[in-house]
């Protein structure tokens, strides 16, 4: 919870301040909200802590001095980051939060390892020229491709290692076709609100990658859908194996 309390700070700090030019103002209330809906989190309230952060962003949209849209966006998307792994990892079966989480990891690594691979040695018509210049189709597909292969596999070891009941194959391969598209659906949004503002990368925090937002603009959008899935299944306290368990 630490970690990713600490990670969706340093994404709202990115979009506030590198990219968006947000007053302090805006900063101090996002963080804040972020932070308080990670102890809430940790101490076993996710329901008031995705509250906490939708109040943020609605206090942002009203209140802030500039660019309040922007702002208030901006803690639902770094909430994402917080959100997703927090609601996902507390199953009451720890291994079904273990597996849930590693297998995100999977689906969406996979995909950029794929995408990007395919990409420069097939090259061709570009997905989003507008967008993202050196996007192409043949990536998007051999990204999805291949996290169907990484996710459906990982599912099926991951199950036995862990000694849960065998996943369905039919539903990890399903389940890592829509991650993946929503994964690079998510690398699309950030590359959108970057041009916006005229920016290339979030921020220089990582030497040779860019920021936060840079490296996790695919896992996070991927997390929250993995998430409001998983609840939507197995409510709050069920989330990994509302994911997973078919």
């Amino acid at each position: 919870m630490l970690f990713w309390c600490l990670a969706a700070i340093g994404v709202y700090w990115e979009w506030t301040v590198e990219i968006v030019k947000a007053p302090l103002s805006a900063e101090i209330v996002g963080v804040g909200a972020l932070a308080i809906a990670g102890v809430l989190g940790a101490a076993g309230f996710p329901g008031v802590a995705l509250l906490v952060i939708a109040a943020g962003a609605a206090v942002l949209a009203a209140f802030a001095q500039s660019s309040k849209l922007w702002c208030g966006a901006g803690v639902l998307y770094a909430g994402l980051v917080l959100v997703g792994p927090m609601l996902l990892r507390r199953d009451v079966d720890a291994n079904f939060g273990v597996l849930a989480m590693l297998y995100l990891f999977a689906v969406v690594w996979a995909t950029d390892v794929f995408a990007l691979c395919a990409g420069r040695l097939i090259g061709g018509p570009k997905l989003a020229p507008a967008i993202s210049p050196k996007k192409t189709w043949s990536g998007a597909v051999a990204g999805t491709l291949g996290a169907i292969a990484t996710g459906a596999a990982f599912a099926a070891i991951g199950s036995r290692l862990l000694q849960l009941p065998q996943t369905n194959l039919l539903a990890a391969i399903g389940l890592a076709l829509l991650l993946s598209i929503v994964a690079q659906a998510g690398d699309l949004i950030e590359s959108a609100v970057k041009r916006r503002f005229g920016v290339k990368d979030s921020s220089r925090i990582i030497p040779g990658h860019g920021g936060l937002m840079d490296r996790l603009d695919g896992f996070l959008a991927a997390a929250g859908a993995a998430a409001l899935l998983g609840v939507a299944r197995g409510g709050f306290n069920g989330a990994g194996s509302g994911l997973l368990a078919w």
